[in-house]
């Protein structure tokens, strides 16, 4: 019988080292595939061209995992050197709350969540297990704590002033990159608009109202009512403008879109879509909200993976791009990877040269390069930002 409890003891001890130290290393390397990985190879003209690009990301999701984003990995999408690597000047690391069980495109509730076991197996404090808030102040502290152990490679942007000094330094060295903080869901609110001012402390500087299911703030575009801004939504995007945090409405239902560019007075961001005139998904966006966000001012960043573009090639990327400037204007078209967002992407950040060059093949003239590439963000974010 002893015998039994210590093998019993050895097994479970066993079965938790494997959840905790083997199974988060197997999900993000499962979930988050690179289709085409290097030595990429592009032409001398297009490699010319990107290494003159100042590249900006509008959406990443590499702080869910548990990896050393100053280490090179072999597995995911985004690190420092990647970055490094892809010319990448600016990257939005936006943190990821709650993602319910069988999770699909077109309908799901809030009662399950898969970041809780995530959390857990990750090894994340305690506080985080049953705290969407304090999961997104955790994310937010990983990603300062990997800047100040950077030795200066790695930037974290909160001000228009900080961007200013950070781009007047990168033009006379390369070897440095930037990040700022963004949020998938105003559930991290946890029902309270004062914790607007706690994440803003925290450097948070986008914020989308849903993410894939509804909350009390918005409808989701993948929820199950799918309805528009709440009374405290509208109070939250008032808020958000008011200290100068940027509305994201990836992931926001029709609703929901049209509810906050009615009552918008700041450029609205879409941190990473579809366009329906290309991929009719469900959270692709239509003719009308791309033309009325555009209107705003605002960007709409170009997602990478198959539920976005309807395929897993960097055509359709650039497909995508196309048909969103030619219907609303080159100025108001951006990247929106979703790069480490559990998606499969046809390169990760290190390859972007790939992108660059697939848009000098569409036709765009280096300057409307330049603005797809990164110049639309960087003049929302230098005339937004506090």
């Amino acid at each position: 019988m002893k015998k039994f409890f210590v093998y019993s003891a050895l097994a479970l001890l066993l079965l938790l080292g494997v959840f905790m130290f083997v199974l988060p290393a197997q999900v993000t390397k499962r979930a988050n595939a690179v289709l085409a990985q290097a030595p990429y190879t592009p032409s001398e003209s297009a490699l010319a061209l990107h290494q003159r690009l100042e590249i900006v990301d509008l959406h990443c999701d590499a702080l869910l995992w548990n990896r050393n984003l100053l280490e090179r990995s072999k597995v995911g999408h985004v690190d420092v050197p990647r970055l490094l690597a892809g010319n990448v000047a600016l990257e939005a690391f936006t943190i990821v709350s709650k993602v319910p069980f069988g999770l699909n495109m077109e309908r799901n509730d809030s009662n399950s969540d898969m970041i809780t076991v995530l959390a857990i197996a990750q090894r994340w404090p305690p506080r985080t297990w049953g705290s969407l808030k304090e999961r997104a102040l955790y994310q937010a502290k990983k990603l300062h704590e990997f800047a100040a152990r950077s030795q200066g490679k790695l930037v974290l942007i909160k001000t228009a002033a900080d961007l200013q000094s950070y781009l007047a330094r990168r033009q006379t060295d390369h070897n440095l990159t930037a990040g700022f903080l963004g949020i998938e869901g105003a559930q991290v609110l946890e029902g309270d608009l004062a914790n607007i001012d706690v994440l803003f402390d925290a450097g948070f500087r986008m914020m989308a109202p849903t993410h894939f299911f509804d909350n009390d703030i918005a409808g989701s575009a993948h929820g199950a009512e799918k309805g528009g801004l709440t009374e405290k939504g509208k109070e939250m995007i008032r808020r958000m403008e008011a200290k100068r945090m940027l509305v994201d409405v990836a992931h926001a239902s029709p609703q929901t879109i049209d509810d906050v560019l009615t009552i918008a007075t700041k450029p609205v961001l879409v941190s990473h879509t579809g366009v329906k005139g290309t991929c009719d998904g469900a959270r692709n966006l239509s003719d009308d909200h791309i033309k009325r966000i555009a209107q705003t001012g605002g960007v709409i960043g170009i997602a990478y993976f198959d539920a976005a573009v309807c395929a897993t090639d960097v055509q359709a990327i650039v497909k995508a791009i196309r048909y969103t400037a030619d219907l609303a204007g080159v100025e108001h078209v951006g990247l929106g990877s979703d790069f480490d967002g559990a998606v499969s992407t046809p390169f990760d950040t290190a390859g972007l040269v790939q992108l660059t060059e697939a848009l000098m093949a569409e036709g765009f003239s280096e300057k409307e390069i330049g603005l797809i590439m990164g110049g639309n963000v960087m003049r929302v974010l230098q005339e937004n930002l506090p």
